[in-house]
C-alpha cells in the first residue's frame, strides 16, 4: 500500500507549556489534523463518512518524543497508511521540526470501522477505492500554513 501524506502546521502559543515547549498531547492533535488533511486529500473527507453512517473511533494509541517542538515551529506531520486494512486501519505518523532532519516524534493511532450504534461494520467500499487509487504515492497538502 504505503501510501503518504504530509501535512504542515505551525505551532502557536496555547500548544505550548510555561517550558515554551510543546505539551504532550498535543501530539495527538497534531495527528488527527493530519489525518483530517489526509482524508480530504484523498477525496474522502471523515464528514463523509459519517454523513453515510461510518464512524472511525480510536482504539490504540501511541506517541514516542525525541526532540521537543517549540512556539511557532514549522511542523511537517506525515501520515502513512502500510497496508489496506481489512476490520480496522493503522495510521502511522512521523513529525518533523523545520531545520531537523530526523522526526521529533513518532507515533501511531488504530481505529475501528463502526455504525451510529457503535456496531463494527466492514471498510467501508469507499474507503478502499480511495486509498487504492492512491496507492505508492507521497501526497502533499494543497495549501501551506
Amino acid at each position: 500500500m504505503n501510501l503518504t501524506h504530509r501535512h504542515r502546521l505551525r505551532v502557536i502559543y496555547a500548544q505550548t507549556d510555561r517550558m515554551n515547549v510543546v505539551y504532550y498531547s498535543r501530539y495527538y492533535e497534531f495527528f488527527e489534523a493530519a489525518r483530517g488533511a489526509f482524508m480530504r486529500r484523498i477525496n474522502l473527507p471523515y464528514e463523509q463518512l459519517e454523513r453515510e453512517g461510518i464512524f472511525l473511533p480510536v482504539v490504540e494509541s501511541h506517541c514516542r518524543h525525541f526532540l521537543p517542538a517549540t512556539y511557532e515551529d514549522l511542523l511537517t506531520i506525515e501520515t502513512r497508511l502500510d497496508d489496506e486494512p481489512k476490520a480496522k486501519v493503522k495510521l502511522s505518523y512521523r513529525i518533523y521540526k523545520e531545520g531537523v532532519e530526523r522526526p521529533i516524534a513518532e507515533g501511531y493511532t488504530i481505529h475501528s470501522f463502526v455504525n451510529k450504534d457503535l456496531k463494527r461494520v466492514e471498510v467501508p467500499e469507499a474507503f478502499l477505492v480511495c486509498i487504492r487509487r492512491y496507492a505508492g504515492q507521497v501526497l502533499e497538502d494543497e495549501a501551506s500554513p
